[in-house]
């Protein structure tokens, strides 16, 4: 590890950093910034929000407390669109924690062909490894521009290495050099050589062939996995490249040698543990509703393996064990067919907090086009902006699109706000295959358009099924 810890200060004070964020990040101030993306479902966004300050809270207990507090996991419940899973999304991205998404339906009891359950933890860890590496990534930037920088030189001057003139720097051949190698220094910052072939040397670790290829590394057991990676060895290949890839390359091989890599895994092991948020969908598919037994023997095993998870467990991965206790689970589904209490009374333990999100309304729909910030119709003004057409919505427009949304949902299947993604572009259809041949006009969405290209679709209730 010699040579790798010149950087120890961003690792000891990250924590503190991430807990002074958390500080100032109440949960009023959670809410108001999920209210710029989510419309609606104050409820939900209250309890995520209370569920996130709980953790800063538990990080100023003394530490014979500390570990005694859990999380309070949250079960949504609530029709498909309604914003559940934004809501996590959104969420994570805020407090800038490790967030993986799964569904509950791809895993199968221990025994059956499919992923465990456990494996949802690994990907969590493997994405807060990713995080931290990138967070290192920019402390060492500066570092590692210039060792790229010098080896690029090494690249395109070979016999201007320092080596060359090593033992008598000061001769007149030497200085030449070095005059040669400032020279293009600055013609490289400049970016005159960018398009220039060089050859540099990189280490690759081939992939596994054959078997293990067609099998995936992620459905290995963790010791398995490190197997594998210990007795495949990098190799080193020579490529030719042009400069302004060569860079990158020779960039992230100066991060691999400044990161001290055992740091990461530490500091994401412990994001994972105390900031790491797991968002379970469709958990409704894993309940036996009404007590029925049917086909899928493995539903009931898939709840007995997610329980010590939830719990609080430690789950063996590559890097090492990774302990659940303080992970916050939050778990959602439509129970259409079933009810949460088809759960096992031990997992319905493990969510405290219920919420339940409700269908959205006309209002709601014409809120979300025209009120987040990635709202649709902004996406589309500035989707057609690239091709030079100026594009406007006219309140009315956004109403009978509203209109015509909530009517398909209440008279086909509900599928909340996706709807709205059928619908607009359903109405821009025909000026999204001609805005290349339209550049420089102006168009204006109104009612009357709207009405006049979804009339026939949404009157026809057989027909809407397929097309809205």
């Amino acid at each position: 590890m010699a040579g790798r810890l010149r950087y120890p200060l961003a690792y000891a004070v990250h924590l503190e950093v991430l807990g002074n964020n958390m500080k100032d990040l109440t949960p009023r101030q959670i809410v108001e910034a999920l209210d710029q993306y989510i419309i609606g479902q104050d409820d939900a966004k209250r309890a995520v929000a209370v569920a996130v300050r709980n953790r800063w809270r538990r990080q100023q207990l003394p530490e014979f407390m500390r570990s005694e507090v859990g999380p309070k996991n949250i079960l949504m419940m609530g029709p498909t669109g309604v914003g559940k899973t934004e809501i996590a999304r959104r969420l994570a991205r805020l407090v800038n924690a490790p967030f993986v998404k799964v569904e509950a339906s791809k895993y199968t009891e221990v025994g059956y062909h499919g992923r465990d359950v456990e494996s949802m933890i690994r990907d969590l860890l493997d994405l807060a490894v990713h995080m931290v590496r990138q967070e290192q990534t920019e402390v060492v930037r500066q570092e590692a521009e210039r060792i790229a920088e010098e080896r690029l030189l090494d690249a395109m001057l070979p016999a201007g290495g320092t080596d060359a003139y090593e033992d008598d720097p000061n001769s007149e051949a030497a200085q030449k050099r070095h005059r040669t190698r400032e020279k293009f220094r600055r013609r490289l910052r400049d970016g005159e050589f960018d398009d220039r072939d060089v050859e540099i040397t990189s280490e690759e670790k081939p992939l596994p062939v054959g078997m293990m290829a067609t099998i995936g590394m992620d459905q290995l057991d963790p010791e398995v996995q490190s197997f594998f990676e210990k007795i495949i060895p990098q190799q080193s290949k020579n490529r030719r490249l042009p400069v302004r890839e060569a860079r990158k390359v020779l960039f992230h091989q100066a991060c691999d040698q400044l990161i001290d890599r055992e740091k990461v895994i530490e500091m994401a092991i412990q994001r994972t543990e105390n900031s790491g948020l797991v968002f379970v969908d469709e958990i409704d598919k894993i309940a036996a509703a009404g007590g029925a037994h049917g086909p899928d023997v493995s539903r009931q095993g898939v709840q007995r393996d997610l329980l010590p998870i939830v719990e609080g467990c430690a789950v063996n991965t590559r890097y090492g064990p990774v302990k659940t206790d303080h992970i916050l689970f939050i778990a959602a589904g439509a129970f259409h067919a079933s009810k949460p209490s088809d759960l096992m009374p031990e997992l319905q333990g493990r969510f405290p907090i219920r919420v339940e999100l409700g269908d959205l309304t006309k209002d709601d729909f014409v809120r979300i086009l025209t009120q987040p910030q990635n709202a649709l119709t902004r996406q589309q003004v500035a989707m057609m902006a690239t091709e030079g057409v100026k594009l406007e919505f006219t309140p009315d427009a956004v109403e009978a699109m509203a209109e015509i949304a909530h009517q398909v949902n209440l008279n086909t299947l509900n599928i909340g706000a996706r709807r709205l993604y059928t619908i607009i572009e359903k109405v821009l259809e025909t000026l999204s295959f001609e805005a290349p041949d339209r550049t420089g006009d102006t168009v204006i969405i109104d009612a009357k358009e709207v009405r006049q290209r979804l009339a026939e679709i949404s009157q026809d209730e057989d027909v809407s099924r397929f097309i809205l």
